[in-house]
């Protein structure tokens, strides 16, 4: 069996948690015997029996890959669409359906992306949530559709509760808006909570990373640019007091996973993936800044005797097993 993945987005140009994904699915694989290769767009003699894509494309690509005999498995990163209500995501699926229906401006229709989520061959999501969301807004039925936990490093899975001796909460994140950093920042300033924020922006000259360094004190707001080992970032964590994050929205954040994996108590969005992930064991932010300004007091006050959240974890290892039986059952069925 040998499998290609394929994606829209080069790392070099966004780092983060999709090619953490990818690049760690990859060698989990390799290790499974699964040989997987990177589709080369240039190399037409290049072989392969299935194609794994981790973003959404055009209905044209999987047309040829369906007269080439190549199934095609997408996983699709539903961030913000998995943590909406059930009647907005009933609302969308409506005008998904009714934009694809109508008998007119079929050279659009054929720009969007979300023909893929119909016509590939099989999907592969992290959270349940992100199942409803092809089943409610695309009508993907429920046979096409696998869910495989993103894994944790052998490290992390290892690694246990540390001291927790600093005086500091952590926060693992990408520098931009998405992930609520300034705003995390300067709600640590106004509750004089020290946060030691470890991550880089995408652009260390953008608007929002200026303003995220002036916040930069040394006291309340920390900044820790760069990890280069998984032993470092378990340091950092088993320092730390306990965990915080404040984004707009996640599929599945494998920074709060690697922290509860490191013993630490969690202060997260209250967001369908976070209450999938971690059910009434995390704390949650409120939504309204006053009082959240109380509870990240509280939070760093009451830490030492907190536990982190007992989540299932996996480890790359397994979801390779995971997916090598998805391919498996997809190439069954496509002979």
């Amino acid at each position: 069996m040998k499998v290609l993945f394929d994606h829209a987005l080069p790392f070099q140009l966004a780092h983060g948690g999709v090619q953490t994904q990818i690049l760690r699915t990859k060698a989990a694989l390799g290790a499974a015997g699964v040989e997987v290769g990177f589709l080369r767009w240039w190399d037409e003699a290049q072989e392969g029996d299935l194609i794994h894509l981790f973003s959404p494309v055009r209905g044209e690509y999987l047309d040829l890959a369906r007269q080439k005999g190549r199934p095609v498995v997408l996983t699709s990163i539903l961030s913000e669409t998995c943590n909406r209500p059930r009647w907005r995501l009933r609302l969308q699926g409506l005008v998904v359906r009714t934009i694809l229906r109508v008998p007119v401006g079929r050279g659009i229709q054929g720009q969007l992306n979300w023909q893929a989520y119909a016509r590939c061959t099989h999907h592969v999501v992290g959270l349940a949530a992100e199942q409803a969301v092809l089943q409610i807004v695309y009508g993907v039925p429920a046979r096409r559709i696998s869910v495989v936990p993103l894994g944790l490093d052998e490290a992390f899975l290892a690694a246990g509760p540390g001291r927790r001796d600093a005086p500091h909460l952590v926060c693992v994140s990408t520098i931009t808006p998405i992930k609520g950093v300034v705003e995390l920042a300067q709600l640590a300033r106004e509750a004089r909570v020290p946060v030691l924020f470890v991550g880089k922006p995408y652009d260390a000259n953008s608007a929002y990373a200026r303003a995220f360094r002036e916040l930069v004190d040394g006291r309340h707001v920390m900044h820790h640019p760069h990890v280069g080992t998984a032993g470092e970032m378990i340091a950092l964590l088993h320092a730390a007091r306990g965990f915080v994050l404040r984004s707009r929205f996640e599929n599945w954040c494998l920074a709060a996973s690697e922290a509860a994996a490191c013993g630490l108590p969690l202060l997260l969005p209250d967001l369908p993936w976070s209450r999938e992930r971690f059910g009434d064991a995390a704390w949650y932010w409120t939504g309204h800044r006053r009082r959240d300004v109380e509870r990240l007091r509280r939070f760093h006050r009451e830490c030492p005797s907190l536990r982190a959240p007992a989540a299932a974890r996996c480890g790359w290892t397994g979801v390779a097993e995971r997916l090598r039986a998805v391919y498996t059952a997809v190439l069954a069925s496509s002979r």
